[in-house]
């Protein structure tokens, strides 16, 4: 199949092993910006209440993501795809809307914080050539499909985990100066915790992508949540630790702070170039969703050249970090809620066929499910409007019960239709 194909695939394709799913999600995370969320978190918090910030959140976000994953294995269809059953075809052309351009952002931020490192260590080029070099690379690889992707990774991961291996001995060799915060906000805990949980959760949309080419629900969910888990519970204190020893987020000062070699942040660049796999081919599903007739290569190429481009503009993804970090979890926390109330609490049957029917059950209402819009709408508000008490678990449950509501009213005023005809 192509790199970016949108149909459901045969049982027999479903031969990639958990490990390998597994090796996707571990190269995905351990990645510069995991070290950043740890960076972000350091400024407000002391290391004790940081530290356990990290683990809270990093382990619920993962929860999240993991349990979505038997979809994939059990519907065998991308996750866009398996998202129209619960928001509509339009529904899901919206959420695949917002994976194309977000993702974008994340292209060019992975790009931009390699491309600081690799500077700052060597002295050689410029972050424009690096960034855009980076980005390339990644999108040749991604042109090879899924395949192609977990060859590379199969090398790769065993790199970064010497990279990380390097990048922890640095840390506990260096100095680690006194906490300078102060009393401990509350609100300042609870943004830690969307921070660290909307990362996690940014990789949501991956539910169905690279699980649905693994036969056991179970191995897929144990995979995907120890991949994310676990290299979220390493790197983001590494961040937050660094973060504090460099008295900056930058992540070039960070690593120079720890002297962990130019050799080292040539292993840790490597690291953008994973995660990168990832979020070209979930844009290119996405793009693929919205425009059918673009070839494969052709959505490839233009994800990728865009998110090579936009690592041009420097330290302005790296300013707006944490901002963005919550924007998108806003968005996608409430996805999870709907998606969870749909496949795991409802379980209605889905056929295959109506998720590719423009005329199905799933183009009625304009397109839309008015109870997982209502839910999305209610989950999205209830985030930022909880964020001084932390709006992830509020979220979730909102969006939850909304379209459990929703969908129980839908189904009784049918039943009431076919009833009095």
């Amino acid at each position: 199949m192509g790199p970016a194909d949108l149909a459901q695939i045969s049982e027999e394709q479903q031969t990639q092993r958990p490990f390998d799913l597994f090796l996707i999600f571990v190269g995905a995370n351990i990645v510069a910006t995991t070290l950043q969320v740890g960076a972000s978190v350091s400024g407000t918090l002391p290391l004790g209440v940081g530290l356990s910030v990290i683990g809270v959140g990093a382990l619920a976000g993962a929860t999240l993501v993991a349990a979505l994953a038997p979809i994939g294995t059990r519907l065998r269809v991308p996750s866009i795809v398996a998202a129209r059953a619960a928001l509509g075809l339009n529904g899901a052309q919206a959420l695949a809307l917002i994976l194309f351009v977000t993702n974008f952002a994340w292209i060019a931020l992975n790009n931009v914080i390699a491309a600081s490192i690799c500077v700052k260590l060597t002295g050689v080029g410029n972050e424009g050539v690096w960034a855009t070099l980076l980005g390339l690379l990644a999108t040749l690889i991604v042109l090879g499909g899924p395949a192609m992707a977990a060859r590379v990774d199969r090398v790769a991961v065993p790199l970064l985990l010497v990279s990380g291996a390097v990048f922890t001995i640095a840390i506990a060799r260096a100095p680690w100066p006194a906490s300078s915060v102060g009393a401990v906000l509350p609100a300042e805990v609870f943004r830690g915790l969307d921070v660290v949980a909307g990362y996690q959760v940014s990789w949501l949309l991956m539910f169905a992508d690279y699980p649905r080419f693994v036969r056991s629900a179970g191995g897929a969910r144990i995979a995907v949540f120890l991949g994310l888990a676990l290299t979220a519970l390493w790197f983001m204190p590494l961040g937050l630790i660094a973060s504090m020893i460099a008295g900056s987020a930058d992540p070039g000062a960070m690593v120079y702070a720890v002297g962990i070699g130019w050799w080292g942040a040539v292993l840790l660049a490597l690291a953008t170039l994973t995660t990168n796999f990832v979020n070209i081919y979930m844009s290119a599903l996405a793009f693929k969703s919205l425009r059918p007739r673009v070839s494969d290569q052709a959505g490839i190429w233009l994800i990728g050249g865009v998110g090579a481009a936009l690592g041009l503009l420097s330290t302005r993804w790296l300013d707006s970090f944490a901002t963005f970090t919550l924007l998108l979890a806003g968005l996608l926390v409430p996805i999870g809620g709907i998606l969870l109330a749909r496949y795991f609490v409802l379980r209605t049957d889905v056929r295959i066929a109506d998720l590719y029917d423009a005329r199905g059950p799933y183009a009625a209402w304009g397109g839309w499910s008015i109870a997982g819009a209502s839910a999305w709408i209610a989950g999205a508000a209830v985030f930022y409007a909880a964020q001084s008490i932390g709006g992830t678990l509020p979220s979730l449950a909102t969006s939850v019960a909304v379209y459990i509501a929703g969908e129980t009213l839908t189904r009784t005023k049918n039943e009431e239709r076919r009833t009095k005809s």
